[in-house]
Formats: structure tokens, C-alpha cells, sequence
């Protein structure tokens, strides 16, 4: 197998001021982890290679070690274009002190990309991100001011606004499986996602770049052809890593791979807390059957209440990643399931999201302001980035946003059917005007999508573009506990109603 070279020499191949597309997932999914190991080695003794750019659709680490953070070492990255930044702090320490250009476009955006360079057309031109803090005429992607050239432009087709996103050149590309054959295909077995691999190995081939490929294993016989998820052709060179793991908290289940199901019930039910409680409340927007995208962090909850309450296996759980069915993981490793019925390559997957073929989605908020726009991305210091959730919730037929209504400190009793605030958090997520605009109210009222903002204590919809509170929990004062801890005046439904009461008991 004449592809094979080790780590060092793959890691020797990257020249300055080239472009390198990055395959992987938060938590070490898919992620070329002793690849970009190496790589970060090599500048570190030899300041070289300089000045990349660096190209991901999803968020890449473990929030400590792992991931992008390898490369985070001042004057080896000139611009990072990813999806999301949360799961690299010290990449995204570097956007802050401003050493490096750093974007953040739409993990789906940069999915179709690959798609799109490998056919040699201009760009993707969608909607999605109009309105934004994508949106030109707003931030155009831009997360620090040392990012000033402008990736994405505002055009008109058939009397309608777009935006176009230029394609861009690939000189490298980074992707993983779990064996290479002796053919160079790369097969998935152990993996937990398939997310782009295909497309971005297209993408840096046909660009004129070159394909490195990590895998655990090497196999001298031809792989199933209907197994093989990258083709040898697209492959220039291959990287054995024996240690790799499925994760970053995992050497392999085969749950999450699809090649075993094991009962949900071992995973753990929620405490009784104000993350039960939103998830429960918004569970109440589940139908039989729906079709349904969850968001990272506080809406994972809402696949747990499911599997709680017994009614998980009538609905279709789904992750931007490509995983369809299962329960959806939470925490570091979220983008796989547990008991996947499905796994599709991410693109496709954000081709379907974009066309409207989620019921539902359930998303993050960190902050709300009275036009009903949402900041998921960006606040004071912390960049996290959109992810997934531009495609998700422009496109979804109803959005529902969770999160509680305070934040940092806030403790809650729940009792007799009631809640009570022990201690309120120190942060209003309620403000007269968020951040970043993740999520355009504007936009939402413009295609009549039905937006709910759940939390603990209060139901707010978007209604003729301003918020409207139109559910309060039981024990809770409305002038003390709810308009008294926001920077706004909602408007207030005439028909306001209590929450239900067995949201609220054990």
C-alpha cells in the first residue's frame, strides 16, 4: 500500500498560506486527531508551515486538547472559516486577541460547499443566514475585526434576496474512517457519523489539492463495495493511527455505531431542575411521527423526557451530522445517537433540513430579545458560533427555543405542583437587543413560521413580530418572578394560562 506514510510525513505535505479542509465533529467525531497532533508539532519546532486557512463545517474538539485547539499556536493559522468554535477554546481565545481572521458561517453552508466546489460551480446560494448575523448588510460572518474581507454577498434571483457564498480552493484535505483497504477506500464501521467526508475529499481533489485519510485499521483485502464510504480514488495518502478512538470519552461502542442496540433505558433520566422542566414543556410541541431536529445542550433534554414518559420510539429524532433515529447523545459528544436507525452523509442531510423537512426543531437560546430575534452564537466573550442551527431553524416548520430565564447562579424548588426561585441568576437572557442575531424574528414572520420560547418559568410565542408571553408557571408572580428579570415589555396574551401543573410534579 503505497499510500501509506506516517503522521510526520503527512504533516510535512501542508505548505504555508495553504487552505486545509478539516473533517470532524465535537468530541473527536471523525476527527483526524493525530493528524492535526502532528501537525501542530511541526510548527511548534519548526514554524512551519505558516499563515493557513483552515476550513471546517462543524465545531472540532473536546474543549481542551483535542481538535483545531492543536493548531492554535500564534502565526499557524491566518483564518479559520468554521461552523462552530465552542469545541476549540483556544482557537477561538486567538479570535478574541484577535491573531487570527476568524468566521462563522452555517454548518450546512459549508457542508453544501464541499458539494460545490467539487463540481466547479460558483458557491452555494441559499437563504439561509438572511437576516442574520451572516447576512452582509449585518456582520457577513465576521467574528472579530481581523476579518474583513467580505465571504459572502447579497444577490437577486428571480426578484427574490439570496445570498451567494463564493466557492472556495482546497490545497488539502483531512479526513478519518476506521480501515483503508488495499485499494485505499476507506470504510466506517467503528464510527459514529459519516458527517462530509465524501464531499470534502471530492472538494480537495478536485480542486487540485491533495486527500489525507486516517484509519485505525488496514485491511489487505477489498472492502464491500458497499461499505466503502470515501473511494481510494479520492485518496492520496493514508495515516495509521492504532490508538484512534471513537470518541473523545470512548474507544468504541457499538451502540453509537449502528452495530449493535442496546435498551435506552441505560441512559440516565434527568434530575428534577429547570432543565427537566424546560424539556418537559417543550416536549409538549412533540407529535407522533414528527420529523425533529435537536439542538446542543439544553434541548437534548427533550429526547430524555421522551424515553422517560415511554413515547420515544413514535418520534424521529435527527442530528445535523446525518444520524436519523436513536436518541440523541448531549454533552461533549453531541452529534451521535444512541441506537441510530440511520446514518447519511451530513450535506444530504442539510439538503433535507433546507427544504423543509423537519416538523420541528428544538433549539438553544442564549438570548431573546422583544422582536423575537435569538443569540445562540456570541456573547460578551464567549464564541461559540451558530452550528447547525441557521439551516435548523429558518427551514423547520416550527421552532421552539429552550433555555432558562436567567443564568449564572439560578437555583429553583419544585414542590406540591409549584416553582419557586431559591436564587435568581445574575444574567438576563431577556434583552432589549441580543448580541448576535443567530435567529432573525423578522424572518420567521416573513414565511409565517410558528416560533415558542420555553422556559422554566414562562412561555413567550412570536406573535406580529414581537414576543408575547402566554403561559406562566404555577407559584410564580408575574410582576416579581417574570417582568422584573427582563430588559423588555413583552406583550401579554389576554388569554395568558398557567403552565400545566404535572410538568411540575415528580
Amino acid at each position: 500500500m503505497a499510500k501509506v506514510i506516517s503522521a510526520q510525513e503527512a504533516a510535512r505535505l501542508i505548505k504555508d498560506n495553504q487552505t486545509v479542509a478539516i473533517l470532524g465533529s465535537g468530541g473527536g467525531v471523525c476527527e483526524p486527531t493525530l493528524l492535526l497532533q502532528k501537525l501542530g508539532e511541526r510548527y511548534v519546532k519548526e514554524k512551519t508551515p505558516k499563515h493557513l486557512t483552515i476550513y471546517h463545517a462543524n465545531g472540532i474538539g473536546d474543549k481542551d486538547s483535542i481538535g483545531t485547539d492543536c493548531l492554535a499556536h500564534e502565526g499557524l493559522v491566518r483564518r479559520d472559516i468554521g461552523g462552530h468554535w465552542a469545541m476549540a477554546p483556544k482557537m477561538a481565545n486567538l479570535a478574541l486577541e484577535e491573531k487570527i481572521e476568524a468566521y462563522n458561517f452555517p454548518q450546512g453552508v459549508l457542508s453544501q460547499m464541499y458539494q460545490a466546489v467539487a463540481a466547479h460551480k460558483p458557491g452555494v446560494i441559499t437563504k439561509t443566514g438572511l437576516h442574520t448575523f451572516i447576512d452582509p448588510r449585518l456582520e457577513g460572518g465576521k467574528m472579530n475585526q481581523s476579518a474583513k474581507e467580505d465571504l459572502v454577498q447579497v444577490i437577486e434571483l428571480g426578484g427574490e434576496e439570496w445570498l451567494w457564498y463564493p466557492a472556495i480552493s482546497f490545497d488539502v484535505g483531512m479526513v478519518r474512517g476506521t480501515t483503508a483497504d488495499c485499494h485505499g477506500n476507506i470504510t466506517y464501521e467503528e464510527e459514529a457519523a459519516v458527517l462530509d467526508g465524501v464531499s470534502l475529499a471530492q472538494a480537495a481533489h478536485n480542486s487540485g489539492g491533495i486527500v489525507i485519510a486516517q484509519v485505525k485499521y488496514l485491511s489487505e483485502e477489498s472492502a464491500n463495495p458497499k461499505d466503502v464510504v470515501i473511494p481510494g480514488i479520492y485518496v492520496d495518502y493514508i495515516v495509521v493511527d492504532e490508538n484512534q478512538k471513537q470518541t473523545c470519552d470512548r474507544v468504541y461502542d457499538p451502540a453509537l455505531a449502528g452495530n449493535v442496540r442496546t435498551p435506552f433505558d441505560t441512559v440516565p433520566s434527568l434530575e428534577m431542575g429547570p432543565r427537566k422542566l424546560v424539556a418537559r414543556r417543550a416536549a409538549r410541541e412533540l407529535k407522533k411521527g414528527a420529523i425533529i431536529n435537536l439542538g446542543v445542550g439544553m434541548p437534548d433534554g427533550v429526547a430524555s423526557v421522551a424515553r422517560e414518559e415511554g413515547y420515544l420510539d413514535t418520534l424521529h429524532f435527527t442530528v445535523e451530522q446525518g444520524i436519523i433515529g436513536g436518541m440523541p447523545m448531549g454533552g461533549i459528544i453531541f452529534g451521535v445517537s444512541h441506537n441510530p436507525e440511520a446514518m447519511v452523509d451530513q450535506t444530504l442531510q442539510f439538503n433535507f433540513y433546507d427544504g423543509g423537512g423537519l416538523d420541528v426543531c428544538f433549539l438553544g437560546m442564549a438570548q431573546a430579545d422583544g422582536s423575537g430575534n435569538v443569540n445562540s452564537s456570541k456573547t460578551g466573550r464567549m464564541l461559540s458560533g451558530c452550528g447547525g442551527a441557521i439551516n435548523i431553524s429558518q427551514n423547520a416548520k416550527k421552532v421552539v427555543f429552550c433555555g432558562t430565564f436567567t443564568a449564572k447562579g439560578l437555583k429553583v424548588e419544585v414542590k406540591d405542583g409549584r416553582l419557586s426561585i431559591l436564587q435568581e441568576g445574575q444574567i438576563h437572557k431577556l434583552v432589549k437587543l441580543v448580541d448576535q442575531i443567530t435567529f432573525s424574528g423578522k424572518y420567521a414572520q416573513s414565511v409565517h413560521q410558528p416560533v415558542l420560547y420555553v422556559t422554566e418559568r414562562a412561555v413567550f410565542e412570536l406573535r406580529d413580530g414581537k414576543m408575547m408571553l402566554t403561559e406562566i408557571a404555577p407559584g410564580m408572580d408575574l410582576e416579581k418572578d417574570i417582568l422584573a428579570h427582563m430588559d423588555f415589555m413583552p406583550e401579554i396574551s389576554p388569554d395568558l394560562k398557567e403552565m400545566d401543573r404535572d410538568i411540575f410534579e415528580p
